[in-house]
């Protein structure tokens, strides 16, 4: 398994598979990786001839008050399971390889960047666009793979692989998950055992949402009522948002539909979750509508 830390690296690591035509599936991460991680690499690998890594923690979709920092690292132990999964190759690039002195440029992904979880974390999304499309232009995947926890995020990079004509296939992959429910997140080792336990509180909401759909409810204002009981319950868990959204757009879906989703964000002590379930469990695993989801058409230029 190679492992480029530059630019020029990782061109020299790709050239021979551009060249050749080779399908490449690219799993962006910012490390500390889990068992979800290893979900999309596994998919990645059984869709394509070589499957690929990114591991990065971007400055640029952190806010100034927010945990850059001490997001967890753990480069070494990250390298040997990617290794173990047959990975081919790893970029882990530095801030200055990604944004050189003079780097001025951003995307404004719109609307979408600037509600519901865009709202709490402004800029969070352009910073998220601008880095995806880097990673994008830099390794040219055939297919790059995120995990639907991060719903929002994945509506965002399908939007600017659709507008900008990035011809990448955005895939989403199911959330991975405890026993107990909780959502695998490089966040959750921020939790204490007490912290950790009440956690759970995120998807017992969330299902407390989708039985009330099941019985009949149908307004955002009654699944997310359903929804905030449930946490007020914890007294550990303090909500920040629970919305029943439309998966592409992330407007608000009321009356709700089979494909609406619950979103929730909630501080269990001092450490920030978010989740997300749809309303209809046979809706579970489908993701954003197939139209957002554009097929290969050719490989991207060096340069744009």
């Amino acid at each position: 398994m190679w492992v480029s830390q530059s630019v020029a690296e990782l061109q020299g690591s790709l050239r021979s598979c551009w060249k050749s035509s080779t399908s490449i599936g690219l799993v962006p991460t910012m490390g500390a990786l889990h068992e979800g991680h290893r979900s999309l690499v596994r998919r990645a690998r059984n869709d394509n001839d070589v499957t690929i890594c990114s591991i990065f923690v971007n400055p640029t979709q952190f806010g100034p008050n927010e945990d850059f920092t001490r997001y967890p690292r753990a480069l070494e132990r990250d390298l040997a399971l990617l290794e173990a999964e047959s990975v081919a190759g790893v970029f882990v690039p530095t801030p200055v390889d990604m944004y050189p002195s003079g780097f001025d440029t951003r995307i404004d992904v719109g609307e979408l960047g600037r509600i519901i979880e865009g709202a709490r974390r402004p800029g969070h999304f352009s910073g998220v666009a601008t880095v995806v499309t880097k990673l994008f232009n830099l390794t040219r995947p055939s297919r790059a793979y995120f995990g639907q926890k991060d719903a929002q995020q994945l509506a965002v990079i399908r939007q600017i692989t659709r507008d900008l004509n990035i011809p990448v296939e955005v895939i989403g992959c199911p959330t991975v998950r405890e026993p107990d429910g909780l959502a695998l997140s490089s966040r959750n080792m921020y939790l204490s055992p007490s912290e950790r336990l009440a956690a759970t509180v995120l998807f017992r909401a969330l299902n407390a949402g989708r039985d009330a759909y099941r019985q009949g409810e149908r307004t955002n204002a009654q699944v997310r009522d359903a929804v905030t009981v449930v946490v007020q319950s914890e007294r550990l868990a303090v909500l920040d948002y629970a919305e029943v959204v439309d998966p592409d757009s992330f407007s608000s879906d009321d009356p709700c539909t089979d494909r609406s989703i619950i979103v929730i964000a909630a501080r269990v002590g001092t450490t920030r979750l978010i989740d997300n379930l749809t309303v209809s469990a046979e809706y579970e695993h489908q993701g954003p509508r197939t139209l957002h989801r554009q097929q290969r058409t050719g490989t991207l230029p060096s340069q744009l």
